[in-house]
């Protein structure tokens, strides 16, 4: 492999591949269900063929061989000599597999391991037409001036090129002098030859040139740029391929198809493309033509290192904290001037900081790209028939989120797909159409996301969970009855819980749920449970658009400082503590017909407050933990403040119910507090 190849020429490669395979997955999956699409099997015919290209380039033989093998089975498809069928799927599904694999190798700067034999001969397979042999050689008319191409939409085939040298050779019947330099000079030939054979092949095209500025050739017909001087331009060589091949898939449609570094080309005047952007194909352009030349466009993207975006979101974070503490000290200043100028340090730093999160945001599908995949191969294991539905793809929210949901959004798919999703002849008795359908959406609301995983399947029985809940310890019989189908829907975040009756390879040993819930909570989420019991279920995940700078109402418990992540903040007054009542040895509070749990989080993280009385009033702020409601009892409301979270020392790491720390505006430092581990652990 030639690591030591260009690293810019490597770097394009890994990112123009990258948005390939990421495509394929999705478009295999579509072409499963829309067999017929000649756009769609043309478009991945181009993605095996492009990352073929580079890889050959790179000289990176195992991808390479892997990709021809996926490639031939394409072009036998786009062809129409074979239909498409959830065998041939399955084999090409497990190719991009290792496709895959190999480009991670690649990344890693490690040598691709080669897909296994029985893969590639059963690709080579599915590349013959189907009850019949191949095409022979012979059927290609080349020498009648017919396309090359196998039809209108694609590109020309490595067996169709390797004619097209072979009539170069001799092997067609060619001009005597084409033939007989393209034989003393072994399988190298001009630009003049090219283009005469050319000629010999689809006749004189608009670009041949005036006549008397040409010679002729043996044969008496005139050939374009025979002198050597004069070659064709881009636009004018693309023109020629349309008029060969019909406009499709060629340069112009904005897919590079390079062609690995072993297939002989011609020199100079090349049907394909190298990987390398921001250089010209090697073609000239006559002195005449100069000032007819388009400017060259100007770049409008630049690779940065995410590392780099990072530490900017630092320093932005770290500005932000300034800034805290400049308007609490122009507040308290009677300089007129000085208060203008923090109010501008206020709006540039807002704006700035805006501009680095844009910067850092990317669109939700690279997450749900791999879903299609997903959901395919489960329903074929589980022989269900399942519709997945995406919406609001193009959402964005911050890349660490993006990475961080992933996994938990992918247990809720499967979750669907396995719980919710009933068997297709269940569906039918039922009186549902055999094809279940899935729906994952992504919205922003506000400065949240909310994502949404919707199934129309069987549903919840919340009678069925409360049975369980008692079972598995969770709640007494009497408290079990007392549960919301609310509450009861979301016991299957609790650790162990599972309805399912046979364990499988799927699910069924009551882990991940948990593990779900938990994830969400880190990123400072909450997670929602809906069903309807014969109609399906739907769970709702909100999470904050970045991590880096976090919304907050700042708290005073003594003399010590604490935040409160917002997301979980409902609502605040001012209570009167001798008014509230003990349901199960727990004190509550009664707030509009609605029975909250009191907590006095004082005694629980100030040393020495465990044992002071009780006031008479205090300040009482209602958080939100899924459907779960509480009361939090506070000394003193500080107010809301944007805060950046700072990872607390190697001491205080694992300290229950702590998020981090901060710098406050007053310059004091607050920890941030984990609602979720905080109840975990003392509630």
């Amino acid at each position: 492999m030639a690591f030591d190849a260009d690293e810019e020429i490597l770097q394009d490669f890994l990112v123009e591949a990258g948005e390939i395979l990421e495509k394929l997955s999705e478009q295999l999956v579509d072409l499963e269900q829309n067999p017929d699409d000649s756009d769609l099997l043309n478009a991945i015919f181009r993605g095996f063929h492009t990352v073929k290209g580079g890889a050959g380039f790179l000289q990176l033989e195992a991808l390479v061989n892997c990709c021809h093998s996926a490639e031939n089975v394409f072009d036998t498809l786009r062809n129409h000599k074979r239909r498409v069928d959830s065998e041939l799927m399955d084999v090409v599904l497990q190719a991009l597999d290792n496709v895959n694999a190999m480009f991670d190798q690649v990344r890693n700067r490690e040598e691709p391991t080669p897909a296994p034999a029985d893969l590639i001969a059963a690709l080579d397979c599915f590349a013959e037409p189907e009850g019949e042999g191949a095409q022979s050689p012979a059927d290609t008319s080349v020498g009648q001036g017919e396309a090359v191409a196998g039809d209108e939409g694609g590109d020309i085939t490595d067996e169709e090129f390797e004619q097209l040298l072979d009539a170069l050779d001799g092997g067609a019947p060619t001009s005597e002098s084409v033939s007989e330099s393209a034989s003393e000079s072994g399988d190298d030939i001009t630009d003049d030859e090219f283009e005469a054979l050319l000629d010999e092949l689809h006749g004189k095209g608009k670009f041949s040139g005036a006549p008397e500025a040409s010679p002729e050739t043996s044969g008496g017909e005139v050939v374009a740029g025979a002198s050597g001087q004069e070659l064709i331009s881009d636009d004018e060589f693309e023109a020629l391929l349309d008029d060969l091949h019909g406009k499709g898939s060629g340069p112009s449609s904005g897919e590079a198809s390079p062609e690995p570094a072993h297939k002989p080309e011609p020199p100079q005047t090349q049907p394909e493309t190298r990987p390398e952007p921001a250089k010209a194909s090697p073609v000239g352009r006559a002195a005449g033509d100069a000032g007819t030349a388009p400017a060259p466009v100007a770049e409008t993207t630049v690779r940065v290192d995410t590392k780099r975006l990072d530490d900017i979101m630092n320093m932005v974070g770290e500005l932000v904290l300034v800034r805290n503490r400049l308007q609490r000290l122009g507040a308290e200043s009677d300089d007129e001037q000085m208060q203008k100028a923090v109010s501008n340090l206020d709006v540039v730093t807002t704006d700035l900081q805006a501009a680095v999160m844009q910067t850092r945001m990317q669109p939700i599908k690279k997450v749900f790209g791999r879903f299609p995949r997903v959901v395919r191969d489960l329903a074929r294991n589980l022989k269900k028939e399942i519709n997945l539905v995406m919406h609001g793809e193009d959402t964005d929210l911050d890349k660490n989120l993006v990475e961080a949901l992933a996994d938990p959004l992918v247990h809720l798919v499967r979750n669907s797909v396995d719980h919710g999703i009933e068997s297709p002849d269940a569906r039918e008795a039922a009186g549902k159409p055999r094809v279940g359908q899935v729906t994952l959406s992504a919205d922003q609301e506000g400065d949240h996301i909310l994502l949404v995983i919707e199934d129309d399947g069987a549903g919840m029985d919340p009678e069925k969970l409360r049975q369980k809940a008692v079972e598995k310890g969770l709640y007494d019989q009497d408290a079990a009855d007392r549960l919301t189908p609310t509450e009861c829907y979301n016991l299957i975040f609790a650790a162990g819980f599972s309805t399912k009756e046979q364990i499988s390879d799927v699910s069924g040993r009551g882990v991940g749920m948990d593990v779900v819930k938990t994830k969400i909570g880190q990123l400072n989420g909450m997670i929602n449970v809906e069903s309807e019991l014969g109609k399906g279920s739907r769970i709702v995940i909100k999470v904050p658009l970045t991590l880096a700078i976090m919304p907050t109402l700042m708290i005073m418990l003594g003399d010590q400082s604490f935040a409160l992540p917002l997301v979980n903040v409902v609502e605040i007054f001012h209570l009167d503590l001798s008014k509230t009542n003990v349901v199960d040895g727990r004190e509550c509070i009664v707030v509009r017909d609605k029975v909250f749990p009191l907590f006095h989080i004082k005694r629980w993280l100030v040393k020495g407050a465990a044992g002071e009385s009780t006031p008479q009033s205090a300040h009482v702020v209602i958080v939100a933990m899924g459907t779960k409601r509480v009361g939090f009892v506070v000394d003193q409301l500080v107010g809301q403040e944007e805060v950046v979270i700072k990872p607390l020392g190697r001491a205080l790491q694992g300290t229950p119910g702590m998020a981090g720390a901060t710098i406050t505006g007053d310059g004091r430092i607050a920890l941030i507090i984990d609602v979720p581990s905080l109840l975990q652990h003392y509630g």
